[in-house]
């Protein structure tokens, strides 16, 4: 774009397309030479720049179009250029702003910072030096609202009512979540692998006053123990072969924020002892030093066994499972949940045809009975690779139907099938046979559902009372200790 007082809308004249593309700004100043040079500058830059040599056609410029940045003389010869300035903040916030004064205007300058201007500049100054100023200022501001608008985009995808489940087990969930989120105490996550642990940790985060802080996941089993010490509480240069700097660790980048441990009982006995004297000091020691340095994170920590019983076989050290165990969050298995596959399979089948660039695609009921029937041993995260298996082989149906399946779904679930008897010569007591196979389903289904009866008997196809009958008649008592 050349220079010159036609350039900005609002007198007649229009930035084209390509000048719409770039950064916009509005130099007003009233020496010629001056205002060239910085308009030149400007330019070499990639920045579309309109100009102005008076106070009233900067006024006009400014009233018909919200430029990105303006550099403004507060010493023009028709006008105050801090009224200016001060229109144009008002009207445009975002819009940002250097003044130029003379020697003897410093106190109006630093009122004109006040106001809501970035810099001035007092003459005689480097030409580039405004330039640079803008550029940053300009950044800053993209940058700030790109992270405000993926923070809204987290939030959104980690409230709670984004997390699938409308099952009994989902609510008792979802319950436990609302009451822990807002507090400040370690949380332990307790569910199978699969079952969506980091989605829980990060929406008890996204929903937490440390929202605005970062969120740090650390996986204790994916890493080798020689280096999960320095991964955890960083290190010092020269601690160990390979420390050529100092480096932070995932307790330093949580500051304020929440740092999520995945696989605890993995970590090794020495590391369960520092990783308590952490969460008792609340203060760490990187490797290769003895000072301390004091640390503000949230701790939510997850494993996929019992932790409790580990203890008890001497795995993992008791006072940290207390320190960790503040909340328990225990999710269900999906088997436990089946009347939440529908709308789950329903997601992953949208997600996985949006990703792709594919037409919506809707799960034939035959499909959908058949992912109800399957136990899902990998859980969620087998559910929604099935799902996106059945998306891939769909072609250029719309409808997901059975064959479109993976293979394993096909096959008799095991676990809902009577195992196969060898009848000998002599014949066998099918009363007593059949009395432990319906014993055998009844402890499996009881396991199943930690004990719940009325969700075995929903298992079982059975009424509650129809279920207790049963346990009274083949003398199951406690089915923990059956």
């Amino acid at each position: 774009m050349t220079s010159g007082e036609d350039a900005a809308p609002g007198t007649g004249a229009r930035l084209d397309v390509a000048e719409m593309q770039a950064s916009t700004v509005l130099v007003v100043e009233d020496e010629r030479e001056l205002r060239e040079l910085i308009v030149e500058a400007l330019e070499k830059e990639g920045f579309a720049v309109a100009q102005a040599e008076t106070g009233a056609d900067a006024t006009a410029r400014l009233r018909g179009f919200a430029y990105d940045g303006l550099i403004i003389d507060l010493g023009l010869p028709d006008a105050n250029g801090m009224d200016i300035l001060e229109d144009a903040l008002g009207r445009y916030p975002e819009l940002r702003a250097i003044v130029i004064t003379g020697i003897g205007g410093i106190e109006e300058a630093v009122r004109a910072i006040r106001r809501g201007a970035v810099d001035f500049l007092i003459k005689p100054f480097q030409v580039m030096q405004p330039v640079s100023v803008l550029k940053t200022a300009i950044n800053e501001r993209r940058l700030r609202r790109e992270n405000a608008e993926l923070r809204a985009q987290l939030q959104d995808r980690f409230r709670f009512d984004a997390i699938i489940g409308t099952s009994r087990p989902m609510m008792q969930v979802f319950s436990t979540l609302e009451l822990v989120a807002p507090m400040h105490s370690a949380v332990l996550i307790q569910g199978e692998t699969g079952t969506g642990k980091e989605l829980i940790a990060r929406s008890i985060h996204f929903n937490s006053p440390r929202r605005d802080f970062p969120f740090v996941a650390f996986n204790a089993g994916a890493i080798p123990e020689g280096l999960a010490e320095a991964e955890l509480f960083g290190h010092v240069k020269g601690a160990f072969t390979g420390a050529i700097a100092n480096r932070m660790g995932r307790f330093e980048l949580a500051d304020r924020g929440t740092l999520f441990i995945d696989e605890v009982s993995s970590m090794s006995m020495a590391l369960q002892a520092k990783l308590l004297r952490a969460l008792q000091e609340r203060e760490i020691e990187k490797v290769g030093t003895s000072r301390p340095i004091k640390i503000n994170a949230r701790v939510i920590a997850a494993t996929n066994v019992d932790l409790l019983k580990l203890v008890k076989d001497g795995g993992f050290r008791e006072d940290l499972y207390y320190r960790l165990n503040v909340v328990r969050v225990a999710l269900p298995p999906l088997r436990a949940r089946q009347e939440d596959i529908p709308m789950l399979a329903q997601r992953f089948a949208r997600q996985s045809a949006q990703h792709n660039n594919l037409p919506a695609r809707a799960i034939s009921q035959e499909a959908m009975r058949l992912l109800m029937r399957y136990d899902w041993p990998g859980n969620i995260r087998q559910l929604e690779n099935a799902v996106e298996h059945a998306v891939a082989m769909s072609g250029t149906r719309t409808d997901i139907l059975p064959e479109m399946l993976p293979e394993e779904l096909h096959q008799p679930d095991r676990a809902r099938t009577v195992p196969p008897v060898t009848i000998p010569d002599e014949g066998v007591d099918f009363s007593s046979i059949m009395s432990q196979m319906e014993r055998d389903l009844i402890l499996q289904c009881l396991q199943k559902t930690g004990g719940n009866k009325r969700q075995a008997a929903k298992l079982l196809s059975l009424s509650r009372t129809t279920l207790i009958d049963k346990l009274q008649r083949l003398g199951i008592g406690d089915p923990s200790a059956a």
